[in-house]
């Protein structure tokens, strides 16, 4: 077979590039999401949330032939790892503590947000390829440390390996519908789970109902400026309480305003006549599929937390005919309301040899304890075991 010969460009703004092609391509794959399309990613670098300034510098890799745009992939220098969810801290201090550089490595992920789907956009599994091994090639000609594809799809994980990249293991927690037998509403979910656990639930959701504690819900353009103003100043509050600033700005919020406001569901919290919570959830209506992704509170009440961001939610999802809801990165706390372990994969390719050692070494061990650790999570379902 002749192989394909594509010319690359590289792409230091989402501008430069026109989005409907980016979108068609992504529209292509088997794991697309909201996230990687075109307009979200844009609105990160437009509002300076995701730049060289931040840490972000766009490097975005694109592969052309004689047919248009064959591959592309939203790459990034970074000059951290804040905001990634893929940890590599230690490999950081260990490159310190040999007296080498780490920083600038060579990313390949949706900046802030933890939601696996597919990183390289390919045509064809031929093109993913290329794209795979472009993306370690240009690392190689930066003379970086090292080049990673962050919560990638299984076709990326294939071609990556097949490129001679390293896999990487990890967990998220996800609710899914039965497709074979749904539940109809959160109370039979609810059902389906071990009593400890349904009963636990039970009592937050009447402690936050005892509060005096009421939700409204506001989907796509009802979400108006005053509630996205509310929504910052909670989330604001959520960063300054762990002693942090807050990654995204309010321009870029008021850019998905703009741009997509049909992919954001708004779950409010009120006492008496005054707001007090609020928990934001991306959703997308083909697909069928919710994230969870930002939450705050002006005033705290005990279980709030749980009924604006899983309660609330996995009711809506339930009574919208939803399939999916993915909780975000971390979190075993969610296993007990109703989300489930699901496994996520990570690429990570190493310039230096002995290095590369050490992390191929350090990444099967962690893998076998990955692997322990979803079994063990597996055993501890809160669902009543199925006959």
């Amino acid at each position: 077979m002749t192989k394909q010969v594509y010319a690359t460009r590289l792409i230091d703004s989402p501008e430069a590039l026109p989005p409907a092609a980016w979108n068609s391509l992504l529209n292509a794959q088997a794991s697309p999401t909201l996230f990687m399309r075109h307009d979200y990613l844009g609105a990160l670098h437009a509002t300076g949330c995701a730049t060289a300034s931040t840490g972000w510098a766009a490097r975005w890799l694109v592969l052309e032939d004689t047919g248009g745009l064959a591959a592309a992939a939203p790459l990034y220098l970074k000059s951290h790892s804040y905001g990634e969810y893929v940890f590599d801290w230690a490999w950081a201090d260990a490159y310190r503590r040999h007296g080498l550089r780490y920083y600038p490595k060579l990313l390949c992920a949706v900046p802030f947000t933890p939601v696996p789907g597919t990183r390289l956009l390919a045509r064809d599994p031929q093109a993913r390829l290329a794209l795979a091994h472009a993306i370690r090639e240009l690392a190689q000609s930066l003379k970086l440390s090292s080049a990673h594809v962050l919560l990638m799809d299984e076709a990326d994980g294939q071609a990556l390996s097949e490129a001679g990249w390293m896999l990487r293991s990890g967990v998220q927690f996800h609710w899914q519908q039965d497709r074979s037998d749904p539940v109809r509403s959160f109370e039979e979910m609810t059902q389906q789970m071990q009593r400890h656990k349904r009963k636990n639930i039970a009592q937050e959701r009447r402690r936050v109902a005892e509060a005096g504690v009421s939700f409204e819900t506001f989907e796509g353009p009802q979400i108006n400026e005053g509630l996205w103003d509310f929504f910052y100043r909670c989330y604001e509050l959520t960063y300054q309480a762990h002693g942090s600033t807050p990654y995204l700005s309010r321009s870029f919020f008021a850019e998905l305003a703009s741009k997509q406001a049909a992919n954001w569901l708004m779950f409010v919290a009120t006492r008496g006549s005054e707001r007090i919570a609020v928990s934001l959830v991306a959703i997308d209506r083909p697909q069928g599929v919710a994230y969870g992704r930002y939450w705050g509170c002006v005033e705290p009440v005990p279980h709030l937390h749980f009924e604006a961001c899983y309660y609330q939610p996995l009711n809506w999802c339930i009574e919208n005919g939803f399939s999916r809801f993915e909780g975000g990165a971390q979190g075993e706390h969610k296993m007990a309301r109703g989300l489930l372990p699901v496994a996520t994969r990570s690429a990570h390719w190493i310039a230096d040899p002995r290095f590369a050692g050490a992390v191929d070494d350090f990444l099967a061990r962690e893998g076998q304890g990955v692997a322990q650790y979803m079994d063990e999570l597996r055993d501890r379902t809160p669902f009543k075991p199925t006959v």
